[in-house]
Parts: structure tokens; sequence; C-alpha cells
């Protein structure tokens, strides 16, 4: 009879959402695998094991930060209305954020920018939430949906009022969540609209 695996998915899934919760809370620099393992009540043996060390172990957290937040994103903007998709895009970022905190304050801290900038994975899979915005918001400015104006703007303008609702709401200055999907949606569906031009449908 094989010997049980100790070190598998279930424990490397723990061990990324403990050092995911360490890292936001205190720091990159302050992330210890001996606390780390003990939280998680393994060894640190299991840290090398599955990720090779300390590095391999950041590098991953950050990795499945960036990636789990662009599959989301990419899986919310799937229709022919590139203006409902904007929308989605939006809920998305909001639903990410509420089920993964502290993966999603991960990604916009100084220390995942300067991992990235060493990594070019983590460089790809990063910009890749921003391409998503992007090219949706190029998809309705060439169907004429929206005003003549760079789709550049448009993006950033819709990832700022996401991010700025969000970080208000993770930060519990906004009202309580149920108050906030109604009033999160009405405030996406609204710049949507703001950026329609007046003939479109």
């Amino acid at each position: 009879m094989p010997r049980p695996k100790t070190h598998d998915e279930a424990l490397r899934g723990r061990l990324l959402t403990c050092a995911a919760e360490l890292i936001s809370t205190d720091g990159v620099d302050a992330l210890s695998l001996r606390k780390l393992a003990a939280d998680v009540s393994t060894s640190t043996t299991a840290v090398y094991s599955l990720f090779g060390g300390k590095p391999g172990l950041i590098r991953t957290v950050y990795l499945e930060a960036f990636e789990g937040f662009a599959r989301q994103l990419r899986a919310a903007a799937s229709s022919d209305d590139p203006a409902e998709d904007l929308v989605q895009l939006g809920l998305a970022y909001r639903a990410y954020a509420l089920a993964q905190p502290h993966l999603y304050t991960l990604l916009f801290t100084d220390a995942a920018r300067a991992h990235v900038r060493q990594d070019v994975l983590l460089a790809e899979v990063s910009g890749s939430a921003f391409e998503i915005l992007h090219n949706t918001v190029c998809r309705g400015v060439e169907a004429g949906v929206y005003v003549d104006e760079s789709p550049e703007v448009i993006a950033v303008a819709s990832w700022g009022l996401v991010h700025g609702l969000v970080s208000l709401e993770l930060q519990h200055n906004l009202p309580p969540r149920e108050q906030m999907d109604v009033v999160y949606e009405r405030a996406l569906r609204g710049h949507v609209d703001g950026w329609r031009a007046k003939d479109a449908t």
C-alpha cells in the first residue's frame, strides 16, 4: 500500500491562504515560514516540498492572486454587449475582492509591483486584468456605444471608480454589504451610461 501523501493540494491551499493573510497584514518581509507552518499545523519541510522555499511561496501567492483575479474578470466579459460587459466586470471586481480580501489587497501593494517588475510571468498575468478591461472598452468604442473618447481614458476612469468604492468598502467606510449591493451596481450603471454616445441605443 502506498504511503499517504501528506503534502497535498489541500495543504498547499491552506499554506497559500495563510501566507496571503500574513503578507497582507504584516508585509512580505515579515513573513516567517516557521510561524506560517505553525499556523497551518504543519512543518517548514512542507513549504520547501511544495514551493521550494520562501521565494517560491511568495511568488506563488502573487501568481495565484493575479491569476484568480484575471480569471474572474475574464468570465464576466463574455457577451455581445460591451456596455453590459463593462458593468459585469465591475461586479466581478467587487465579488473577487469581497471573497478574497487578502489576495485582493496584495494586488496593489508596492511589494507586488516589485515582484511584477522582476518576474516575466507575473508581469504578464498582472497585465492581463487591465487588458480585459481595456479590450472590453475598445469593443464599445468600436461599436459606437460610447462617445468618441480614448479607450484608455474610459478604462482608467472605470477602474478608478470600482477600485475606490471597493477599497472603501473593505475598510468598512461604507454602508453594510446588503446596502452596497444596490449602491455599487447603480454607480456602475450610471458610470457606463455617462460614457454612452447620445445616439447609442
